[in-house]
């Protein structure tokens, strides 16, 4: 990786997208280390809106700094810091209890690590047989093996097994990575599945009810019979947790045996039309709406975390200054719908009501009106 992470310049998708970097080419240590094609690259020129958010001055975890710089998440920072491949201004690291500031040089594997960018998050359409790893024990191609030259170092939000193909979320941030993947968002993942066998109702139900495999517990799913297909049926499942291997256990604890399982959306997030082996960066608009974070405040702070505190703070500001103007003194909007504010009781009250009255009696009456309220001609008045 050089100075500063490698961009994407807009034509990461379609054909693109499906042409494997050549391995060797991009130097044999970089691969191993987890990085990019393009980490090797020389640093392109900052351009506007690329740059890492303000707010990156504060002093944080070296652990914390490289994740969101898109090394590695914080746990294998702090691994790789106890195996000796991270140095701090020309000194090797042996904690990750270490404090860090843009002013300083931290180098993993032999490759200086730059400012992180702003949170940037893709999506990627990963064909059958990649492994969602970067480093395979047995050899077997990775995802981040087949990534286009010109994506920068990121990191897979969540996983999808080798035999699984569809939609795989991918991020340089590693805070954004977290947040994602935490069970709290409530998004939930669907998969387009292919099983042998004909589900009865009642074994949809027990998915529908949550199921119990082998002693680990899954949370009732979303099970849908879409069609059958000779021997196989064609199932829609949506879970919410995510655990290893989950659509695969429960399909078969009913009875049905997964041969294809494909993943076609995470959250709001969808496959859609991508092309397999296709990226498509997800706009940065798009990405703070559905994280709840103003643009403001997504602009302005240094991480997601720090974007999020920023838009709670303004929310909050803002509901302060609301209160401020309805205060005592102050004129109250009336709300639409709000029913008429009750009038004065006790002797103030009696007063008001004996003065209007004195006034409606002293009003002369319209020619279509009478004084009882009906029409001139007796019928009921028209409301």
């Amino acid at each position: 990786m050089a100075d500063k992470v490698g961009r994407p310049r807009g034509a990461a998708q379609g054909g693109a997208a499906q042409k494997p970097p050549s391995g060797a080419a991009q130097g044999g240590a970089a691969r191993k280390a987890g990085f990019g094609a393009a980490s090797m690259k020389s640093a392109a020129p900052a351009r506007s809106g690329d740059a890492a958010p303000a707010g990156d001055d504060a002093p944080e975890r070296i652990a914390k700094r490289l994740a969101r710089a898109g090394v590695a998440s914080r746990r294998d920072v702090e691994r790789m810091i106890g195996e000796g491949r991270v140095t701090l201004n020309g000194r090797k690291l042996t904690t990750p209890a270490v404090t860090v500031t843009p002013a300083d040089r931290i180098v993993v594997d032999g490759v200086e690590i730059g400012a992180p960018e702003r949170p940037r998050l893709w999506r990627y359409h990963k064909p059958a047989g990649l492994v969602t790893s970067a480093r395979d024990e047995k050899g077997r191609p990775t995802v981040f093996d087949r990534l286009p030259e010109d994506m920068p170092r990121v990191l897979s939000v969540g996983r999808l097994d080798i035999a699984s193909e569809g939609l795989l979320l991918l991020t340089n941030d590693g805070e954004l990575k977290r947040r994602l993947e935490l069970p709290s968002t409530g998004w939930m993942r669907k998969y387009r599945v292919r099983a042998h066998g004909a589900p009865s109702e009642a074994s949809l139900d027990r998915l529908r009810e949550g199921i119990v495999v082998e002693g680990v517990s899954y949370q009732p799913m979303l099970a849908q019979l879409d069609k059958i297909q000779g021997a196989n049926s064609w199932l829609t499942i949506g879970i919410r947790e995510g655990k290893n291997r989950e659509v695969r256990r429960a399909l078969e604890a009913v009875g049905l045996m997964v041969n294809r399982l494909i993943r076609v959306s995470y959250g709001p997030f969808q496959l859609g039309e991508i092309a397999e082996g296709g990226v498509e960066e997800v706009r940065g608009k798009v990405l703070a709406d559905q994280l709840g974070v103003s643009r403001e405040g997504w602009a302005a702070a240094g991480g997601v975390k720090s974007a999020l505190a920023k838009t709670a703070a303004a929310k909050a500001a803002k509901a302060a200054g609301g209160r401020a103007q309805t205060g005592a003194g102050a004129a109250r909007p009336v709300a639409e719908g709000e029913p008429p504010k009750r009038r004065a009781t006790g002797a103030k009250g009696e007063t008001n009501a004996a003065s209007r009255l004195a006034q409606k009696r002293a009003a002369p009456r319209g020619p279509g009106r009478g004084g009882d309220g009906r029409g001139g001609d007796g019928r009921g008045g028209d409301g």
